[in-house]
Formats: structure tokens, C-alpha cells, sequence
């Protein structure tokens, strides 16, 4: 389809580094935008490969830029559905702000439109991992009305019997259970372990508290592989 292709093109050469379209209708939270678009931007790997004893300064700084990144980049392709004709709702995190449910979860997260569109699956850290760049990446999503080329939903974990993000867990918040479509996160994950150890090991490494880790997506031999690479 033209507009898919065109879109996928730019927001690839306006930074994304893949994309991908699902089907939305049966849990979008605005009605009639029933078409979730996805994209990614991942972390260089140098910043990663340096996280042996995460998290670092430079993996915090990488952070806050990806989200600054991902915004506008939301921002830039509701503009440009709504030039097309269409509805367009960009998930930005300036957005969302702090309206977070129970279990630190947005109402549709961006990884849940990520898995069916099928560009990977949910880690057993809880985190959207894929066989190119394990989980060395963060998301963004916008919500239309417009009609493009869905992809082939991916509804169970590819982890396997790995269990090195588990174990490289120091704050326990990984159980080890895989992920399927129909599991809710704190069924398999402990946001509040996860921060509650967060904010020890930043005041430890950063000399400061805050809410990042990034030991989990260290560890994974997807992220591994991507690191080795280059």
C-alpha cells in the first residue's frame, strides 16, 4: 500500500529505525483510531557495550535524548497523517506525562502495539525485545484512522529457556515466566522490585536516585549479539 510505504519511509529518514503497523481496534483508547503505528530508535551500541556495571551516565543521557527523540518524531508523523487526511494521535511521553496505571503502565503501551505489528516480542524483563537488537531500544506510537498494511501479530515470548536477564536481576523483579499475549505484566515482572533496586544502584553509580537500570537489557544475547556486531 502506498501510504504505508511512504510513511515507513518518513519516519525512517527522520531517525526511526523500524516501523510497523497493527491492527488496534478491539483496544485502542481513543475511539475510531483503530490503526496503531510503531517505531523504534535504538541505543548505539557503544553505549551499551559500556554497561557492564549498569547503569551508567552515558546510558541515562542516551535515555533522556531517545525520548526527546521519539516525541518529536511522534509529533512529526501525526502532522503528517493529518496532511494526508487523516486522524492522528501521537503517543508522545510529553503527552502521556505521568499517567501511569496500577502497575506503571500507560493505558495501550507503545510494546503492545509493537508485538502485533509483529516487530518482536515482551523479554521476560518485561521489556519489547528483537532478534536484531534485543531490547537496546525504545518506542514510540501514534494512533490513526488511517488503513495501512498490518503486520502478522506475534502473541508469545521467543525467549526460550534463557533465563541471563533473570538472573543479571539483582533488585529479584524478573520471575523467569515467559510472556504470551494474554499474561498481564505483574504476572511475570515486578515493576516495584525493579524500582526500588533502580533507585539504590543509581545512588551507587550516579551518585543520585532515579528509575533506571538497564542491567536486564545488558544481559540479553539478543542485545549481546547487536553490541558484537559493530
Amino acid at each position: 500500500m502506498a501510504l504505508s510505504l511512504k510513511l515507513k519511509k518518513f519516519l525512517m529518514e527522520n531517525g526511526a529505525s523500524e516501523v510497523g503497523y497493527a491492527d488496534i481496534t478491539n483496544f485502542t483508547p481513543k475511539p475510531g483510531l483503530n490503526t496503531g503505528i510503531v517505531f523504534y530508535i535504538t541505543y548505539p551500541p557503544e553505549i551499551i557495550r559500556n554497561m557492564q556495571n549498569a547503569p551508567t551516565q552515558e546510558y541515562l543521557n542516551e535515555l533522556i535524548s531517545l525520548n526527546s527523540r521519539l516525541d518529536a518524531l511522534g509529533m512529526k508523523c501525526e502532522e503528517f497523517l493529518i496532511d494526508e487526511g487523516y486522524r492522528a494521535y501521537a503517543q508522545t511521553k510529553k503527552r502521556l506525562g505521568s499517567d501511569f496505571g496500577e502497575f506503571n503502565s500507560f493505558e495501550l503501551p507503545h510494546k503492545t502495539i509493537a508485538t502485533r505489528a509483529g516487530l518482536g516480542w515482551i523479554g521476560k524483563s518485561a521489556l519489547f525485545t528483537t532478534k536484531d537488537y534485543g531490547s537496546a531500544l525504545r518506542l514510540s506510537s501514534v494512533l490513526t484512522d488511517a488503513t495501512l498494511d498490518i503486520g502478522k501479530p506475534i502473541l508469545k515470548s521467543r525467549c526460550g529457556k534463557c533465563m541471563e536477564c533473570r538472573d543479571a536481576c539483582l533488585g529479584g523483579a524478573i520471575s523467569g515466566k515467559e510472556w504470551n499475549y494474554k499474561l498481564k505484566r505483574n504476572e511475570f515482572y515486578d515493576d516495584r522490585k525493579c524500582e526500588k533496586y533502580a533507585l539504590k544502584v543509581c545512588e551507587e553509580n550516579l551518585g543520585k536516585p532515579d528509575t533506571v537500570c538497564g542491567k536486564c537489557i545488558f544481559a540479553c544475547p539478543h542485545t549481546q549479539k547487536y553490541i558484537k556486531k559493530l
